[in-house]
């Protein structure tokens, strides 16, 4: 079980998050994805804490808190969805149109 943490700013710190957390419980682990092509972070990120009864404590003082100039938006993480697989589409066959140009005149 994971926390979600959203609008954060993006001068945030995982040791920041961290401490920030803390005063909830013990934080097992905090995760601030950042993008692939340019390394900023996100504005997101996911927190553990020790027990769910920290995590809910910690989600119902922090979502919607001011902290560093923004409005947080904390709640449970939802589990992640794949979307980079076919996931239920049937494939579609290659190129059966006929198309113009496809083929040479008396060439069949």
């Amino acid at each position: 079980m994971s926390i979600y943490v959203g609008n954060l700013s993006y001068d945030v710190t995982q040791d920041d998050i961290s401490s920030v957390f803390a005063e909830y419980g013990t934080v097992k682990r905090v995760n601030v994805p950042t993008d692939r092509e340019t390394g900023r972070l996100r504005g997101f990120a996911f927190v553990e804490m020790a027990t769910e009864a920290e995590e809910t404590a910690a989600i119902e003082a922090l979502d919607g808190a001011e902290w560093m100039g923004r409005d947080l938006k904390v709640n449970k993480a939802k589990p992640r969805e794949d979307n980079r697989g076919g996931g239920g589409r049937s494939g579609g066959g290659g190129n059966r149109g006929g198309g113009y140009g496809n083929s040479s005149p008396g060439r069949y």
